[in-house]
């Protein structure tokens, strides 16, 4: 049987676990999910060098699964995403996109949790191509690497301050978690700040999943039997 593939660009286990028990709960809709980890990354993207360096063996990695049905980049500024669509006529999603426009279905102004002030830039380079940049309230970083995010409590209570300060000062009425290592606080910053809360590979594995089911690609019907 074939199945979704979901791709980690870095390194850390740890992330891949956690975007693993992320989307354990859309399992049940049949098609196979497996969650994989570039070895080749770097323990954290925490910059567009980094995630540009992932390009190259991702794009190998993806090609190395015979049973793919479709993929997941899973790294908030999808890394090589338009390399693998030219490389595949099979489904790929990228979590930033893919959080977006889930976004904008549950609000008029979306706000974006960064780790590190680094990433906004890039952040703000893919919202300017998607053509949404009226509907984004803010990006607030944290200030936190990727591997500081194991510390459950001090990132939980980093990003309740920020979801915060997008809802007040910002006027978000939706939030995006903007790093894959955020997987497990989307309940709890719900909670916390009464705002719809985006997990972004969850976002992506759906549309995924959708268009795996009714068999859709970025390339036409033709193409894709040619």
């Amino acid at each position: 049987m074939t199945s979704l593939i979901v791709i980690n660009p870095n390194s850390s286990q740890a992330v891949t676990d956690g975007i693993d028990a992320a989307i354990d709960p859309l399992r049940r809709f049949g098609t196979p999910i497996r969650c994989l980890t570039l070895a080749e990354g770097p323990p954290g993207i925490e910059n567009q060098m980094q995630a540009d360096l992932t390009i190259a063996p991702m794009l190998k990695l993806a090609a190395d699964q015979r049973d793919a049905a479709g993929y997941v980049i899973a790294c908030f500024g999808d890394p090589g995403l338009h390399a693998l669509r030219h490389q595949t006529a099979l489904p790929v999603v990228g979590i930033q996109e893919a959080a977006v426009m889930t976004a904008l279905t549950l609000g008029q102004r979306f706000g974006v949790i960064a780790i590190l002030s680094a990433s906004i830039p890039r952040h703000l380079r893919a919202f300017g191509a998607m053509g949404v940049m009226e509907r984004l309230a803010g990006d607030r970083a944290l200030g936190l690497g990727v591997a500081e995010l194991a510390n459950k409590d001090r990132t939980l209570g980093a990003m309740i301050d920020a979801g915060k300060r997008l809802r007040d000062d910002d006027g978000a009425d939706v939030l995006i978690m903007g790093c894959a290592g955020m997987a497990g606080f989307r309940t709890e910053l719900e909670a916390e700040t009464g705002l719809p809360v985006v997990e972004p590979c969850q976002a992506a594995v759906s549309m995924a999943l959708g268009q795996i089911a009714l068999k859709m690609s970025h390339r036409p019907r033709e193409q894709r039997d040619a």
